[in-house]
């Protein structure tokens, strides 16, 4: 079946209306949507600078709603945390090529970002270890 998913369709319309980062910033925030979100996502991955993709992206690591993915073969679960990690690894996505993306260790190195991701997590660990997240 090669006739394109709605969302790759609105995906082409965001490429040639070209939204205002204001507008994209809603799309990625939008907790009521997870279509939304992922679309949000995927545009950015598709235009962003690295550092803002990294930023902008990592909070949906905490999301783990269930997007359906359609496959040569049929439809498949996945969740929105895995959507984002795709994102942030994967030169293909939904058949697409994306631009290369810098890891992130690099970026921190740069300075273009402040560290490693934290995970959501973070915090309950260093409450257990007394302050040091990094002994678990």
């Amino acid at each position: 079946n090669n006739k394109p998913t709605r969302f790759l369709c609105l995906t082409l319309k965001l490429l040639q209306i070209q939204p205002e980062e204001g507008i994209l910033e809603e799309f990625l925030m939008n907790e009521d949507f997870k279509y939304v979100r992922a679309l949000g996502a995927f545009y950015l991955r598709l235009t962003g600078r690295p550092a803002e993709i990294y930023e902008q992206i990592d909070p949906m690591y905490n999301d783990f709603r269930k997007l359906r993915f359609r496959t040569p073969t049929g439809w498949k679960i996945t969740h929105v945390d895995e959507f984002a990690d795709e994102l942030l690894t994967s030169d293909r996505y939904c058949g697409i090529a994306l631009p290369h993306l810098p890891k992130r260790d690099v970026l921190v190195s740069a300075g273009y970002l402040d560290g490693p991701r934290r995970s959501a997590l973070t915090p309950l660990m260093e409450e257990k270890s007394g302050g040091d997240a990094e002994r678990f």
